[in-house]
């Protein structure tokens, strides 16, 4: 007989936000609606062994990094995940949450300049995220990863 899975062994919930690439679109939206400006989604898959997805972002403040990977904490627990390391100094301008297959970079704007992440990924495809629907999680649990491939 087998045993159900329980959160007391670390077992993740099964739902569709398993997939990676929509959780990069969630966390995307997150983001946005913390007031990140210029947020991208790229798609690694197949170009690098990293991860599958990058969200890279710039914010106007420390503060605001912190909030949106706070925000980004609550939302992942929700759905069964958790952040394998968050590199995020008090008085950061480049803050990082790596989630294994989708990792979160949000830089001040002289950093995201520096680095140039879009630049140096200028070869990945760029995932659209700004659907029409607002609801993002439920739009995430509801959409199967083989429909998210021709959204």
């Amino acid at each position: 007989m087998e045993e159900p899975a329980s959160e007391e062994r670390g077992c993740r919930a099964q739902t569709a936000i398993d997939d990676p690439r929509q959780f990069a679109i969630v966390a995307a939206r997150i983001a946005s609606d913390n007031k990140i400006e210029d947020v991208n989604v790229l798609d690694l898959r197949g170009l690098s062994n990293l991860a599958d997805y990058f969200v890279v972002g710039t914010g106007t403040s420390s503060r605001q990094m912190h909030a949106v990977l706070g925000d980004l904490a609550e939302y992942a627990a929700t759905v069964g995940r958790a952040p394998f390391n968050v590199a995020d100094a008090t008085d950061a301008s480049w803050v990082l949450a790596d989630y294994v297959d989708i990792v979160i970079h949000l830089f001040d704007e002289e950093h995201r300049s520096y680095y140039d992440l879009d630049g140096l990924w200028g070869d990945a495809p760029r995932v659209s995220w700004e659907a029409a629907n607002e609801d993002a999680s439920e739009a995430a649990v509801r959409t199967s990863p083989a429909e998210s491939e021709t959204a």
